[in-house]
């Protein structure tokens, strides 16, 4: 019977899974909800439902694997007892998304991935297996350049204009007509409120983006300062991990960097250190996920028929 690897990308809006034979062909991939929390019983039946979903789907039912990689966005300190309950792997790693997110990136290659979505982190690893980080304080005390920055950024903005102290913009119509309040006060009011999530706050940061493509300029200082910091991220892990002459991949994953004003700046800001050289990632985090489970066996493999999974 062949032997079975996994990979499992577990994050706040879902999960995948992708299994691969001992060659690195993948043979199967699976997607499951959300499951980056099992504090209390309603959230543990959700992981188990989400991460036994995804397997199954991708493994065909197999719940035995010479190694798995399961890397989460909520940390994994409180997931790997219920994992070692729920399959028989004889290598097993429970890890955070950033790790699974670069060796996906740069298919298992020393690099930087600079991560934007919600929030934001930079982390990287070197040749030598060290790793390093930059970021991912959360959306109190940082995840600057992430999707809910960009809106604080827009909703003060908005407010600044309404109080009468700020520049006209765009963002504060905008804002207003997507979210139907009132006006900037009672906006911000909402913003407080359950019903309106961190992810649902964040995902108003495309209008931060259509508003500087539309000229205005509030809106393109927001991504360009946006952009400055998640390069400052990355320049902070290279400063960790890399010789000054040394070469760096540095790589890029997350829902802002759809905007392209602030890719764009970004990748100048990043390459504008010697040596570093911006791309597009190779894989998806799942397929990192299963790139590190062969490492965590012993073995380095290119796989063969990935799964189109959305990067």
């Amino acid at each position: 019977m062949a032997e079975l690897y996994l990979g499992v990308d577990g994050g706040q809006s879902s999960t995948t899974a992708v299994v691969a034979d001992e060659s690195g062909r993948v043979t199967g991939y699976g997607r499951g909800g959300p499951c980056n929390h099992v504090s209390g019983s309603e959230a543990r039946t959700r992981f188990i439902d989400a991460i036994g979903s995804a397997v199954e789907q991708a493994s065909g039912g197999a719940r035995s694997f010479r190694a798995a990689c399961f890397g989460f966005s909520g940390g994994p300190a409180d997931k790997q007892r219920l994992i070692e309950e729920m399959f028989h792997v004889d290598q097993l790693l429970v890890t955070t998304d950033a790790l699974i997110a670069l060796s996906g990136a740069t298919g298992g290659e020393p690099g930087i991935i600079t991560i934007a979505g919600t929030g934001s982190i930079a982390f990287g690893r070197n040749a030598a297996g060290r790793t390093a980080r930059a970021g991912g304080w959360g959306y109190v005390f940082g995840d600057e350049g992430g999707g809910f920055n960009i809106t604080r950024q827009a909703v003060r903005a908005a407010l600044r204009q309404h109080e009468g102290w700020g520049p006209r913009t765009m963002l504060h119509d905008r804002l207003l007509a997507e979210t139907g309040a009132r006006d900037a006060n009672e906006m911000m009011h909402w913003f407080y409120t359950p019903e309106f999530p961190k992810p649902r706050i964040a995902g108003y940061a495309r209008f931060v983006d259509e508003c500087a493509r539309a000229g205005d300029m509030v809106a393109l200082d927001i991504l360009r300062s946006e952009a400055q910091h998640l390069a400052t991220f990355a320049g902070a892990v290279r400063g960790q991990l890399f010789s000054p002459a040394g070469r760096a991949v540095v790589a890029h994953i997350g829902g802002v960097f759809k905007s392209a004003i602030l890719l764009e700046r970004y990748q100048l800001l990043v390459e504008l250190t010697d040596g570093n050289m911006c791309q597009a990632p190779r894989y998806g985090p799942a397929a990192g996920a299963l790139i590190e489970a062969f490492r965590l066996a012993g073995q380095r493999v290119t796989l063969t028929d990935p799964p189109d999974i959305e990067k």
